[in-house]
């Protein structure tokens, strides 16, 4: 039954972005750990982590096209989903370091035996194994979104009323984790982990683990969510989107459709946070920032707004620009990288795939409308499609349809 909805998300566009996702899992890691330092093909270790951490944004701009993009909901606070994931990993991995700390002590954390913490607190219980953890970093996003939403929805409230309080809610855990008392690490955040699974962190194989771990992820939750748009339920948070009131009126839930979508996207965000926080080695309150999660619906604009493969592509295009233009320009990065979001906004208004759907559509209509010009003795039984667009049904014909030069019959 798991294949049979899979399998709705398989069509041309899905399969482009599958193959390359096959050909980036497999051959990095591969040009990582097989061939010579110089070789080149050599893929060296901070270029798999910093693809490893392209990979994870654009698991997080995925998630946030699936409920800005096909139901509307523009999310300014999924940096917050983001970082309690990336928090859920690091608890376990600090729990990992055992007697290796700098202060020795085989349960407390580094952090609390500075602060003078007399015992572990209640809710570090079970993050010494790693499916306690796993199960936390789906759950604590998920539960904390559907309450949020059970109560936002049910109120209805909408447009930007609720993408402040989004912002809101993602400030109010920035300045809770900042506080030493909440027993997180404060300003300085989760650092310093040592293994993951028995494996040694810093070692060049897990580091292309986790790659591939973020590619898998990253292609498993696109599969989620192109059959999510492209089944019944899809069409019906798309109607959401362009008419709420009116979904309503059909009958529709409309505030059950959108709970759904909120929680599994934010459930989405953890399991990036969660890959994210042991390729970058530390999880802070910084991660929390409001800032983050604006970045985040810029990459999805950029991309394309309601296409799955633009917030992936955007994500990794918009991050590689801002490391490549920290480098090259390191004094004016700032105003490259916002006169990169200008041209895009004035001229891509779409975004990338959404400008090239557009454009590969109306391309087809102008061949087919030569086609017809130059002699075709019908028109074309169906109109051209953006690669994005399901396929269309031929009408079935009707009963009634007899050739013009064919001989009345008398009624039986």
């Amino acid at each position: 039954m798991m294949s049979s909805f899979l399998f709705r998300a398989m069509d041309a566009r899905a399969g482009i972005f599958l193959a390359i996702m096959a050909a980036v899992i497999v051959l990095v890691p591969a040009g990582n750990l097989l061939m010579p330092e110089g070789s080149t093909f050599h893929v060296p270790n901070y270029a798999v982590t910093l693809m490893g951490k392209y990979l994870t944004y654009a698991l997080l701009a995925l998630a946030v096209d699936l409920v800005w993009g096909y139901c509307g909901i523009l999310s300014l606070g999924h940096a917050a989903f983001f970082a309690l994931g990336g928090y859920a990993m690091g608890m376990y991995l600090m729990r990992q370091i055992g007697t290796r700390g700098v202060y020795g002590d085989p349960i407390l954390p580094d952090f609390m035996v500075f602060l003078n913490w007399g015992e572990l607190p209640w809710y570090w219980y079970g993050f010494d194994m790693f499916w306690f953890a796993a199960l936390m970093v789906l759950l604590v996003p998920g539960v904390l979104a559907f309450v949020f939403g059970w109560f936002a929805f049910r109120s209805r409230v909408t447009g930007v009323y609720l993408s402040i309080i989004t912002q809101a809610l993602t400030y109010a855990l920035l300045l809770a984790f900042f506080r030493n008392d909440m027993g997180f690490g404060g300003n300085n955040g989760l650092t310093d982990f040592k293994d993951i699974l028995g494996f040694d962190i810093q070692a060049d194989t897990t580091r292309a683990g986790l790659f591939a771990a973020s590619g898998l992820a990253l292609v498993l939750c696109f599969l989620i969510c192109r059959a999510i748009t492209r089944s019944k339920l899809g069409k019906v948070l798309v109607a959401v989107r362009d008419a709420e009131s009116r979904t309503r009126f059909l009958g529709y839930r409309v505030e059950h459709y959108k709970l759904f979508v909120w929680t599994l996207s934010a459930m989405m965000a953890g399991i990036a946070g969660a890959l994210y926080v042991p390729q970058v080695g530390i999880i802070n309150p910084g991660e929390f920032a409001p800032a983050n999660s604006i970045e985040v619906v810029i990459w999805v604009a950029v991309g394309g707004r309601g296409t799955l493969v633009g917030a992936v592509l955007g994500a990794v295009l918009v991050n590689f620009a801002k490391t490549w233009f920290t480098a090259a320009l390191p004094d004016i990065w700032l105003f490259a990288l916002g006169g990169l979001f200008v041209v895009v906004t004035l001229f891509l208004p779409k975004g990338i795939v959404g400008t090239l759907s557009q454009g590969w559509t109306a391309l087809r209509q102008r061949k087919v409308s030569e086609d017809f010009e130059a002699g075709s003795d019908q028109p074309p039984r169906q109109a051209p499609q953006s690669p994005a667009s399901p396929a269309n049904v031929s009408p079935k014909k009707s009963a009634s349809t007899v050739p013009a030069d064919a001989e009345p019959q008398p009624a039986e």
